[in-house]
């Protein structure tokens, strides 16, 4: 294999690790294009009811000719499978979103950058007042979360995938673990794993994921391990060499496919076209951020505990996001808070 495949192959893996891989399954492995079609569940178009008042489309990268428009996916994940397995069967009152991301996949097609924004955010929640921002999906599934997201960002969402850690368990054996630097030991199942660089099997990240206890940064700490555990989860595919080997690279892409859900007006031609695209990104390009805060703080009727937005810093970044030019923002702007190569 030439390396251009090679690399055309990495590029797939890197971004559909964060509810994307998908897209790569339909370009990297035409020949089980049906197969991972069948397998990969589909919801209803959430984006129908939204109507005109939603962030426009930014136009290509300022100055280049060739660029095409950037596409950003609202990728949910959660906490169990009950909430996330299947969203067409979403019930009010019912789910919960844990994990809420933006991938950015820029104009240019030379960037990806991923934003967490903390489930306790305290957003306008349109028709319930300020709530925690994961409260947006329990009171009106994911339409209503897109409207969130879009109203407080600015960002204009293409598309919706929704998936749940549990299924990273699946994915994380398929790959034969997951190397993971543990900063203090982590208990699994009556065991105790020492701290130090370990290669952990799907339940074990699990738990590292869904600890909080001891972690100082409590639920900001937990975020970033959600996105340790997706950058494992690329590195043990590149360092296993997965991307060269058509079988288990094809064992993998089904188990994706099996564990994520994506709006039904996310066709395979797009996923192709969009993979193809990105063909001279490095997994070096793929950036993982988290969204400017303040802090935490109380709700005001001292209830709920909730993060506060820093609402300056959040405007400026999600308005480089809006105008695809994000990863010169984040090179100006060493202060955003990124995935560093140590994880508490």
């Amino acid at each position: 294999m030439s390396r251009r495949s090679r690399t055309r192959l990495a590029l797939v893996i890197a971004v559909s690790l964060v509810g994307l891989l998908v897209v790569g399954a339909v370009a990297s492995v035409l020949y089980v294009q049906h197969r991972l079609d069948n397998a990969m569940e589909r919801f209803g178009d959430p984006f129908a009811d939204l109507g005109s008042d939603r962030p426009t489309q930014p136009a290509s990268t300022e100055g280049e000719t060739e660029t095409a428009d950037p596409v950003n996916i609202l990728v949910l994940g959660s906490d169990s499978r009950i909430s996330a397995g299947d969203p067409s069967q979403w019930q009010a009152g019912a789910q919960r979103t844990d994990a809420i991301m933006i991938a950015s996949i820029s104009g240019d097609r030379e960037s990806v950058t991923v934003m967490s924004i903390p489930r306790d955010s305290w957003v306008p929640v349109r028709g319930y007042g300020d709530n925690k921002i994961n409260a947006a999906y329990s009171f009106g599934g994911p339409t209503l979360m897109i409207q969130t997201v879009e109203h407080l960002t600015g960002i204009r969402l293409d598309h919706m995938v929704v998936t749940d850690f549990e299924s990273f368990q699946d994915i994380t054996d398929e790959l034969g673990g997951v190397e993971i630097t543990l900063t203090q030991p982590l208990e699994v199942g009556g065991q105790t794993i020492a701290a130090g660089t370990r290669t952990l099997n799907g339940e074990q990240a699990l738990a590292y994921t869904r600890q909080r206890h001891g972690l100082s940064g409590g639920d900001f700490s937990r975020m970033q391990r959600q996105q340790n555990w997706m950058r494992a989860m690329l590195s043990s595919a590149f360092d296993r060499d997965v991307l060269t080997n058509p079988v288990a690279l094809t064992d993998l892409l089904t188990v994706v496919a099996e564990n994520v859900s994506v709006d039904e007006g996310f066709s395979i031609g797009e996923m192709r076209d969009l993979a193809l695209s990105m063909r001279d990104v490095r997994p070096g390009d793929v950036t993982f951020i988290s969204a400017p805060v303040l802090g935490t703080g109380r709700s005001p009727d001292g209830r709920q505990s909730i993060v506060n937005l820093d609402p300056e810093a959040m405007e400026d970044l999600c308005q480089a996001f809006a105008e695809d030019r994000v990863a010169d923002y984040l090179d100006d702007h060493p202060e955003v808070e990124r995935l560093g190569s140590s994880v508490e």
